[in-house]
């Protein structure tokens, strides 16, 4: 099992409430991560399309897969915190929904500064998309990781 499974299945089993909404991590890779979230009663709004809440859920689950990616290894000795978030409804969820993260920084470049400096500063931009592939939310999630040994 390489790093970025181990670091997958564990954050598919340690985030309590992405795992209450039924997020699902599906790739985790110094590259990108990857989420989905299957649209059903539980995530829906008052129009039966996917909930602002459940979306953005989606969206931070991502951008935490594809920070386990670019930490990698360095993940384990590391805290990360969430430290601004910002997000686009450009249309609604109606059906299931994928999440796909990507940091504005390579994983080189970040893992550099993270142990050089002893912590780093970064985005992941966030496209959800449809089950069309449309892109019906944007998010950014600000990252502030620090060394803890």
């Amino acid at each position: 099992m390489s790093i970025y499974e181990m670091i997958r299945d564990h954050m598919d089993k340690s985030v309590p409430f992405a795992t209450v909404t039924g997020v699902e991590l599906v790739e985790v890779s110094p590259e990108r991560g990857v989420a989905r979230l299957a649209k059903r009663p539980e995530v829906e709004n008052h129009i039966q399309t996917m909930h602002a809440g459940a979306m953005f859920t989606l969206g931070e689950a991502a951008s935490g897969a594809a920070l386990g990616g670019v930490l990698g290894e360095l993940l384990m000795a590391a805290r990360p915190v969430a430290a601004d978030a910002s997000i686009k409804y450009l249309k609604t969820g109606k059906t299931d929904l994928t999440a796909t993260a990507t940091a504005n920084s390579d994983a080189e470049t970040i893992r550099k500064e993270l142990s050089e400096i002893g912590k780093v500063v970064f985005d992941i931009k966030v496209a959800i998309t449809d089950a069309e592939g449309v892109t019906v939310s944007e998010m950014v999630v600000n990252w502030h990781v620090k060394k803890t040994g």
